[in-house]
């Protein structure tokens, strides 16, 4: 590992399934995440993932990329452009930093048809074995 190193691209289709499933699961029972009429009714046009959802999605790229001794310090992200049904949505990293303690930064962003949905910083803790 070392700075500028890229994951490799995740692709994640968005589903209903996956949208409403994310945030019964997190508890948000906002309708605008399960019910496509009242998300309408407040000017969305379908439908849109949760930034629960979003924030799980960004820590299982990469503990999936870098291990299970891997272990996450930090996740921070902000959202842009919604995650709607029928689209998909491309997560990228770059390490951005490292530490002697096996310490990384990684810069992520997940882009969906509409541009970013979520960029931001995950700091993440490698055992020297996985790395």
């Amino acid at each position: 590992m070392r700075v500028g190193h890229e994951l490799p691209a995740l692709e994640i289709p968005i589903t209903r399934t996956l949208i409403v499933a994310g945030a019964v699961a997190s508890r948000d029972y906002q309708d605008v995440h399960h019910d496509a009429e009242a998300a309408r009714a407040k000017g969305s046009p379908d439908i849109f993932m949760n930034i629960l959802t979003t924030n799980g999605l960004v820590g299982r790229y990469i503990t999936d990329h870098f291990g299970p001794g891997a272990r996450l310090r930090a996740v921070k992200i902000r959202l842009g452009a919604p995650n709607y049904p029928g689209d998909t949505m491309v997560l990228t990293g770059t390490v951005t930093a490292l530490a002697p303690d096996g310490t990384a930064e990684v810069r992520v962003v997940g882009a969906n048809g509409l541009g970013h949905h979520v960029t931001g910083k995950v700091t993440v803790t490698v055992a020297a074995e996985d790395s």
